[in-house]
This record gives structure tokens, sequence and C-alpha cells, in this order.
């Protein structure tokens, strides 16, 4: 049976869709179908935790991949979607109203009336990424920030699906001097397999084929973050998925995410999230 994946996971005023303003929630899915009617907002989907298969079904396309954390899909206004989930998978979901892309677009010296996003899948995007971070960690501190963070959220995702993502506009070209996106997807992929490893600059430099150095330097102009606190924040926010599970002790998590013992998970989940395992862990399962 089909389900809506737009369901408000939590009221928020992040995660009430708005006419004019950017909203977005958090959303869980079961394995399995999930159908989404046509929507008069641009949704963009970034996944979040473990890697799942994923089949996806939108204009007219059938389309297969195995999403890692920080994929992202672009869905246009009005256009009816299907996914097929091998996996339970979350998603962060934020929407885009119409009015804000052409209040950006006029802001931007672009002729409104020739707004269009593009449909995109799987795609690999550092700025939307990070502006889906930030996105999330306020919808799990209550919307704390308030209006004004995600108003400028709002403008800045706008902005950037306008000036990267515009199906009226030329093909995006890959970022000067940084690594193709299908390398980056093959890197990311395999760092997300890999969180409970030990793993080293040099095996993951061997999985792109590029000597340490210039990975150290590509993986950083293409993201905007260097290869190892990359792999720390997956690291944690893995960590924070897992603290859901109270049947697993909070060392075992700290093990199963690659840090060497509990105190070491618990520094660098202060300094990234601002909490500690066991704080996150209250707040998760009182929700």
């Amino acid at each position: 049976m089909a389900t809506n994946p737009m369901q408000i996971s939590r009221s928020s005023d992040l995660s009430r869709p708005d006419l004019h303003t950017l909203s977005a929630s958090v959303k869980m899915f079961q394995a399995g179908l999930k159908e989404m009617d046509a929507l008069p907002y641009v949704i963009v989907c970034m996944h979040l935790g473990p890697s799942v298969e994923v089949s996806c079904i939108r204009g007219g396309k059938v389309r297969h991949g195995r999403e890692v954390a920080g994929d992202l899909d672009i869905i246009p206004a009005h256009t009816p979607s299907a996914w097929e989930m091998k996996q339970p998978g979350a998603t962060l979901i934020m929407r885009v109203p119409d009015s804000l892309l052409r209040s950006v677009a006029a802001d931007l010296d672009l002729n409104p009336a020739y707004v269009g996003v593009a449909d995109r899948f799987q795609l690999r995007d550092p700025v939307i990424e990070h502006l889906g971070w930030a996105l999330k960690a306020e919808i799990e501190s209550g919307g704390a920030t308030g209006a004004l963070f995600r108003d400028s959220i709002g403008t800045a995702l706008a902005a950037r699906l306008l000036q990267r993502h515009n199906c009226r506009s030329l093909p995006m070209r890959e970022v000067q001097g940084g690594m193709s996106a299908a390398k980056l997807k093959q890197i990311v992929t395999y760092i997300e397999d890999n969180l409970e490893s030990e793993l080293s600059l040099a095996e993951i430099a061997a999985v792109a084929s590029v000597s340490v150095s210039h990975l150290k330097t590509l993986f950083r102009q293409s993201t905007g973050t260097p290869v190892h606190q990359y792999v720390l924040r997956r690291r944690v926010e893995r960590a924070k998925a897992l603290l859901q599970d109270r049947s697993l002790s909070i060392a075992q998590i700290a093990f199963a995410t690659g840090f060497a013992h509990q105190s070491h998970l618990a520094r660098h989940m202060r300094r990234i999230c601002g909490t500690t395992p066991a704080a996150a862990r209250k707040e998760l399962t009182e929700r």
C-alpha cells in the first residue's frame, strides 16, 4: 500500500509547509514502496544515516542506486514521484515554495518567468549538503535559532538551486580543480560502508586512484571539508542514529562507528553536536 512520504514527523515552525518560506522535517521510512503526489513546491531530499538501495520512478524514468549520507534528490514542483527502498532509512525533506524561488531570482537579476529547477537523482552538492546538516541540527534543537535562521537557509538554498540546478540553464560544470561527481560518490560510498573500520587516507586515496596529497586537496575543493573531518562527522551522525536502539550500549556504539572507546565518541560528539551520547540518547528516546 502506498504511503505519503511528506507526512510531517514533528510539529515546529521548520516542519510546517508554508507558501512563502522554507520548511523542513526529518522523516523515517520503512522498506517498501512510497509514493508522493505532485506538490506545489520544489522538494529537496537529503539521505541521512546508513546507505540504502533505492529505485526512483519520476518523470517517466526509473533510476536505481545506493543512497549514502548526504546524497540529494531534487524534485521539481508539480512532479509526482515514487521510491522503492530495500532497507529502512531516514531523509531530511526540504520544501522550497515557488514564491521564494521567484523572490531570490529577482534578487539575482534572473527573469522569474524563466525559473525552473531541474530533476536530480543522487546528486552530490557540498553547499546544499552543508545547508541540510544545519537544518537537521535546527530541527533537533526544536527550532531554537528562530525564523531568521530558517529564512537565511531558505534564501541560500533557493539561490543554489537557481544558480546550479536551473533546468533552463546550461548543465553544471565540474568544480574547477575538484574531483568528478562520480569519483566523489565512489569515495563517500566507501567511507559510509567502512565507518566502523580504522580508515586511513592511503586506503581512501586508493579507492579513488589518486595520491594522498591529491585526495586531500581534491576532496576539500569538492566538499569544502577535509577528509578526516568529514569521516568524523559521519561517524558521529551514525552514532546518533544508533543511540535510538537501547539494546546497544554507548560503548558498543562507539566501537561500531570507528571510535577507539566511549570517551573518544563523547569528546567528538560534544565538539560537533554540543551534546554527549547519554544526553542525546535521552532526548531521542523521549520524543
